[in-house]
């Protein structure tokens, strides 16, 4: 099915991201003393914005060694404007760019920007209408699987920016396009183990379009749903036990107590085995484990399959548990394309209040009777 593959893809990917990603990155720690203002930045951890008179700082941190610098970039309006060393100095705002993630296309919806992109990765995982038909029209070039970019190609679009998930700065490929004049922007998003932290880097993507003021709206007007959503289950009792994940090749992946997923289930009202526990992204447990733990489960959100047919043909044990009894499985599947284009892993990352406000009509439908899934659909 070219759905699940689409889908093994791309945690296959963010799976080897947080492996490869903890080697890379700079440790310099220049320090500029005269700095006018920074901006406001909450949740996220992983990027700083910092004004001065002739330009503007951005750090993006290294999450993977505490006080170091992953990048630093020095964004000008005007070439001849002198930086400091130690950085990329970029011209802003950006007129063209090549986002490497589907993560960042949502970032760059909201501020109006979709217009400016001339190269993605792996077209047939897009779900963005406007940047499928851009493709289809000839006016975006696929670059080609993200991990082994193709450089001619990126060389001879020659965007304003690239923009890569950081994952091995070292990367040979990006230093030949570095080398040739194209700035690499590295977006860390995926890292944040926070829904509003994720959310929060639509910041740091403005600033290379000089729309700081926007974001801090934008997101703002985001953060003040989700708090709200969230709010009507704070002090709620009946409280679902809930499941996750799915069985991939004998292994299941089930999200950590501290990743932004497993904050997820919190807000939104639930029981979740591994709450307390203190480790971030997944946890790779046997089936027979999520057996003991999880059989009796009241709801199994984020079932990577469509029906639950498909689901015990994939595994007969999966009969066994009891949300697969009484129907009460989910998947984020529900605005999928059949390439696997799911816009879960596109627009999600930027939109938490949404996902929240799904999961939370799943769990607790007498608090949002009325509301429709926008993600989240039951299998049939």
């Amino acid at each position: 099915m070219k759905w699940l593959r689409s889908f093994n893809y791309i945690f296959l990917c963010l799976a080897v991201l947080s492996v490869t990603a903890c080697s890379t990155g700079s440790n310099k720690t220049d320090v500029i003393s005269d700095s006018a203002d920074s901006s406001v930045i909450v949740y996220a951890k992983g990027f700083s914005i910092r004004y001065f008179s002739d330009y503007t700082q951005v750090i993006v941190n290294n999450p993977w060694k505490s006080g170091s610098i992953y990048a630093t970039y020095f964004l000008v309006k005007d070439t001849q404007t002198e930086v400091p060393e130690g950085g990329v100095k970029i011209l802003v705002p950006l007129k063209t760019i090549a986002p490497a993630s589907v993560t960042h296309y949502e970032f760059l919806h909201l501020l109006g920007e979709l217009n400016t992109v001339t190269g993605i990765c792996q077209a047939d995982i897009v779900y963005n209408k406007e940047i499928k038909k851009g493709i289809e029209e000839g006016r975006i070039t696929d670059l080609g699987d993200a991990f082994h970019i193709n450089v001619e190609k990126v060389l001879q679009l020659s965007p304003s920016a690239l923009m890569m998930s950081g994952y091995n700065q070292k990367d040979a490929n990006l230093q030949r396009i570095s080398q040739a004049g194209i700035p690499v922007i590295y977006n860390n998003e995926w890292m944040e183990t926070s829904l509003l932290g994720r959310a929060e880097w639509i910041k740091f993507v403005a600033a290379f379009y000089d729309k700081s003021q926007l974001a801090d709206s934008i997101f703002s007007n985001i953060e003040n749903r989700y708090n709200d959503i969230k709010q009507k289950v704070t002090n709620i009792k009946d409280k679902p036990d809930i499941m996750a994940g799915s069985n991939f090749r004998g292994t299941w992946y089930m999200p950590a107590g501290r990743s932004f997923m497993g904050q997820l289930f919190a807000d939104a009202g639930s029981r979740y085995f591994y709450s307390n526990d203190t480790t971030t992204g997944s946890l790779p447990l046997n089936v027979e484990k999520v057996l003991r733990d999880f059989s009796d489960a009241d709801i199994w959100l984020n079932c990577n399959f469509a029906t639950l047919d498909e689901l015990i043909k994939s595994d007969s044990k999966h009969a066994l548990f009891k949300p697969v009894q009484t129907r009460q499985v989910y998947n984020f599947n529900k605005r999928m394309l059949p390439s696997g284009a799911n816009d879960f892993w596109e627009s999600a990352v930027a939109r938490p209040d949404l996902l929240l406000s799904d999961v939370i009509a799943v769990l607790h439908p007498e608090i949002l009777p009325d509301y429709e899934l926008v993600y989240a659909e039951k299998l049939k």
